[in-house]
């Protein structure tokens, strides 16, 4: 748990904010690790396992609450830890060939690694880093040190179910041999098992009222059910010796940035995530405890700036470093000693929708990608390069747009709020694919992973599971309602600081030329004129679903 001092802004003015923002004294150390100690079991269960279990990490970046390796541990005498760098997830996207992952997720993962590493050598542990293929590498480790299972958590999305399934069948092809003074017949020797485990849901999978076949269309729906008729499991909790390892001489290097093909970018303005396990539970206690920001968060989760609107959870729920389930604990916690309010429960409602699309993605499989949706919606869109790249790049002529966009490309991190409006503008006003957008932000988002980012998109674009969900976000109103004073985009947009602040979101002339006229609203009180209907629409700006912001 050591981290490098670093300079910590104080204020929402300030240029540069780290997430968490760490004081380094001993009491904020101390309160760290009285975290791991409570989700901890000091006595140490009753361990009746044979010879070495692998435990395969993947998104679960962290030792509390990891049920994989808890049974692991209970199953083995030994336990080897690995984590397989696999060069598909540094590729390019299915469509459209952008990055698969982008320098600021991969540097996110680099620190997430490192911290794994240590916390599982603060247990008596360490973590096997392989570069190659897990279908490759794990069979191999299997073979080598006679592994009889390898635990992991399982995945929803087709990608990751296909490298599940080469796993399977290549640990069929390794047989190991039966131990000393047992039989050497034939029908004595086995196979290693792969033992897949769910713990990337608040609500498990095992839990639900219904089969994923028969998951509710509406997430209401869906929500109402699950919170009458079901219980959150409690966190596993996670022996404090996890000892002894396996007999290794080399346990690989955490690749550099370089080494996985990219260049280092660093952040510079904005916010800066700290990844891995320890800085996810320091910002649990720092949001929760120490700023006591848990019982507004309903009011201010809408905010653009700054690194407290919101809770800011999403990149290490994303990576695993964060469990639902340890939130959900640690909320009824404060309810218990602080208070319980709308705010409290808010965060709740939030990761019933991360959960909701987690199972949507297993009942709606790959239609989660395709350009109709769930629903085979029919739309003729635009693949125009030069429009998309104005957007991509916050270059539309829209402050609020392009802002966004910048704040994207600076930090990989976008608000709830934003992530709405840039949505609606690239599939309603612009017209372009809304799966172009969709895979630009698999490429920058820190948070990404599949289930939200498709899920929020199929739901912008009208495409999603759900026929009521058609929605446009007004640019003008958005920018009165969330940034009147224009203080975000005049952040990300420093040309417009010199602007009268009603000015900065509604610049005129004196910004870049808008590349088309808004779909709905009054643009002529945005600046230039277009041919845009001046109609007035009236929508609700629903929340972005699936993530903590």
């Amino acid at each position: 748990m050591n981290f490098t001092p670093r300079s910590k802004p104080c204020s929402a003015s300030a240029t540069f904010f780290e997430i968490p923002d760490l004081p380094y004294n001993e009491k904020e150390k101390i309160i760290v690790e009285q975290t791991f100690e409570r989700y901890s079991s000091s006595e140490q269960a009753k361990r009746n396992g044979r010879g070495v279990a692998i435990v395969w990490f993947r998104n679960d970046l962290r030792v509390l609450d990891n049920e994989a390796l808890v049974k692991a541990w209970g199953s083995s005498q030994a336990v080897l830890p690995v984590y397989c760098v696999d060069p598909r997830l540094f590729g390019t996207t299915h469509y459209f060939g952008f990055p698969k992952t982008g320098a600021l997720r991969a540097q996110f993962l680099i620190e997430c690694l490192a911290d794994l590493k240590r916390n599982l050598m603060n247990r008596g542990l360490n973590l096997l880093v392989q570069h190659g293929k897990p279908e490759e590498v794990l069979p191999s480790l299997a073979k080598t040190y006679e592994a009889h299972t390898v635990y992991a958590h399982k995945e929803t999305c087709s990608e990751e179910l296909i490298v599940e399934r080469l796993v399977r069948n290549g640990l069929q092809r390794v047989v190991l041999l039966p131990s000393t003074g047992q039989s050497t017949s034939q029908s004595s020797s086995k196979n290693p098992k792969l033992q897949l485990i769910w713990g990337s849901t608040m609500y498990h999978i095992e839990d639900l009222p219904f089969s994923t076949r028969s998951l509710p269309d509406v997430y209401t729906t869906f929500r109402k059910s699950v919170e009458s008729k079901c219980m959150i499991r409690r966190c596993i909790r996670t022996p404090t010796s996890l000892g002894p390892l396996p007999k290794i001489e080399d346990w690989g290097c955490i690749p550099s940035i370089n080494q996985l093909g990219l260049n280092e970018e660093k952040v510079s303005r904005g916010m800066r995530f700290i990844g891995g396990e320890t800085a996810a539970l320091s910002r649990v206690n720092e949001y929760f405890w120490k700023k006591d920001l848990l019982k507004i968060y309903k009011a201010t989760r809408n905010g653009m700036l700054g690194p407290d609107y919101s809770t800011k959870f999403s990149p290490w729920l994303a990576s695993g470093s964060l469990s639902p389930r340890f939130i959900y604990q640690e909320v009824k916690r404060y309810e218990k000693e602080r208070q319980a309010n709308d705010s409290t429960y808010w965060v709740l409602f939030e990761l019933i929708w991360r959960d909701y699309f987690r199972f949507l993605s297993v009942k709606y499989g790959n239609s989660l990608f395709h350009l109709g949706g769930p629903r085979k919606v029919e739309v003729r869109w635009s693949q125009d390069q030069t429009m998309f790249e104005a957007w991509r790049d916050g270059c539309t002529g829209y402050p609020l747009i392009d802002a966004n966009m910048k704040e994207l490309s600076a930090t990989g991190f976008m608000s709830n709020r934003g992530r709405q409006i840039v949505c609606s503008f690239l599939v309603r006003d612009m017209g372009i694919d809304w799966r172009m957008g969709a895979e630009w932000f698999e490429t920058c988002l820190l948070d990404y992973d599949p289930c939200s980012n498709y899920g929020n998109w199929t739901y912008g674009a009208g495409v999603g599971n759900d026929p009521r969900e058609d929605r446009y976000f007004s640019i003008p109103k958005q920018a009165k309602t969330y940034d009147p004073e224009g203080e975000y985009v005049a952040f990300w947009l420093p040309e417009l600081q010199a602007l009268p602040n009603d000015k900065r979101n509604f610049p005129g002339k004196s910004y870049i030329k808008q590349i088309v006229p808004l779909k709905f609203g009054n643009i002529t009180s945005i600046g230039d004129k277009g041919t845009a209907s001046a109609r007035r629409t009236a929508f609700k700006g629903k929340q972005t679903k699936g993530h903590m912001r």
